[in-house]
């Protein structure tokens, strides 16, 4: 009994580490900031690509005004030719003034979206190396409790072949019925397996019961020890 509920305790603590429970509140919130983060990437792409591409053409309006400001400089032509360099310049320059206008909104418009963006980064970041903390925490954690269960159940095995068989087949067939253990202790007049108090009668049984035997919870099914 002791045997079983100990591989029983350690089980449980095995499988209900305060690390795990950690790391599963740590993942979630790190796929918390994953979605906040992807989604103002989302955000910034394509204002990214707009803002490079009203760069791109405010580049290409620049050296066509240096172009025609140049031409228009040195030309020799009449002044219908003259007139309409000038006008063209007038245009590009227009143009140009508009694209900047159009590049700084979007420049502005990028960099509260970029500073989100540093921000989430730098959240993930120690979230990053204590969930990377836990789950080395967590191999060491299993793999000593691992080795203690195996000693326990080593143990648990040499205490079982003391049993006679027919004592054995009834503590293991309990035992497979409602876990942890095959047997339970009295206490107060109630079996400490299922903490159901046993009926008078039974509890006189159980007081009576020779040397050897042991009577059978009626609740659980447990082995009553004496």
């Amino acid at each position: 009994m002791e045997a079983d509920r100990w591989i029983d305790r350690v089980g449980s603590q095995r499988n209900h580490l305060p690390e795990k429970t950690e790391l599963t509140t740590l993942e979630g919130e790190l796929r918390s900031l994953l979605k906040a983060l992807q989604d103002a990437q989302g955000e910034i792409d394509p204002i990214q690509r707009a803002y490079e591409d009203a760069a791109s053409e405010s580049q290409r309006l620049k050296k066509r005004e240096v172009d025609l400001a140049t031409t228009l400089a040195t030309s020799t032509g009449n002044a219908r030719e003259l007139g309409a360099i000038h006008t063209e310049l007038d245009h590009v320059r227009e143009l140009l003034g508009a694209c900047e206008d159009r590049e700084l909104e979007l420049l502005l418009g990028l960099e509260p979206l970029e500073e989100v963006v540093v921000a989430l980064r730098a959240k993930a970041q120690p979230e990053l190396v204590r969930r990377t903390e836990l789950q080395s925490q967590i191999v060491a954690l299993e793999g000593s409790l691992n080795e203690e269960l195996v000693s326990l159940r080593e143990a648990r095995e040499q205490r079982a072949s003391a049993l006679s068989p027919e004592l054995l087949a009834r503590y293991d067939s309990a035992f497979v019925r409602v876990g942890t253990s095959g047997a339970a202790q009295v206490d107060a007049g109630r079996c400490d397996g299922c903490r159901i108090a046993l009926s008078p009668l039974d509890f006189d049984r159980w007081k009576a019961q020779p040397s050897g035997s042991f009577l059978s919870c009626p609740e659980c099914g447990r082995l009553l020890l004496p």
